[in-house]
């Protein structure tokens, strides 16, 4: 995902974002495909369906300033993942290299500028590249500073209402305020920071 040409800081941040859960998906082996994940009743292959199939069609159309439904059912997506995952992912960030960040679209609380989705775009990669290291044993160190953004970014627009039963998040887990950050980041975003697949 490397490019050397100049870009947005937030664009920078997401390739960044993107990148690493490209290389997170690269180290899953066939036979970890039904372990499950810490996203509850997701295995590793609906997890990986969700990011390649979903996630990043529905975030192309995002940074087309287009609202996605984001109920729809993913995209059909083959067994390797981590070439979908990067020819996919490509196209995604071209779209948002051309993209005019600071064009008003329709937000939650009324127009914003575009790049105010970047914002949560960043937010989800890191989480599920969290969900998918844990879920596949992959001890490796995240980049934190997409966790601290992510952080940052959902603690302001995250609402209590948002959670709940049948809701998209759950509620968030107790932590210290001095944990790492994908901890920090999983526990705010409903996950137990202590999941094992064997949990």
């Amino acid at each position: 995902m490397a490019d050397t040409s100049p870009v947005d800081p937030t664009i920078a941040l997401l390739t960044r974002a993107i990148t690493q859960t490209g290389e997170v998906i690269a180290a899953v082996t066939p036979d970890q495909a039904d372990q499950p994940t810490p996203c509850a009743d997701w295995t590793v292959r609906e997890l990986a369906t969700h990011l390649i199939g979903q996630i990043l069609r529905d975030f192309r159309i995002a940074a087309r300033g287009d609202m996605p439904e984001w109920g729809a059912p993913p995209d059909e997506v083959g067994t390797d993942w981590s070439a979908e995952f990067q020819t996919r992912a490509r196209a995604l960030l071209d779209e948002w290299r051309a993209a005019d960040l600071d064009r008003p679209v329709p937000g939650l609380g009324g127009e914003a500028p575009l790049r105010g989705r970047v914002d949560q775009q960043i937010a989800e990669f890191a989480t599920h590249t969290w969900d998918l290291a844990r879920a596949t044993g992959q001890d490796r160190v995240l980049d934190p500073e997409l966790a601290e953004y992510g952080l940052a970014w959902s603690h302001r627009v995250l609402k209590p209402e948002f959670r709940g039963p049948g809701k998209a998040f759950g509620p968030e887990m107790p932590i210290a305020a001095d944990a790492p950050a994908y901890d920090r980041l999983a526990a705010w975003f409903g996950r137990d920071p202590a999941w094992t697949p064997s949990a």
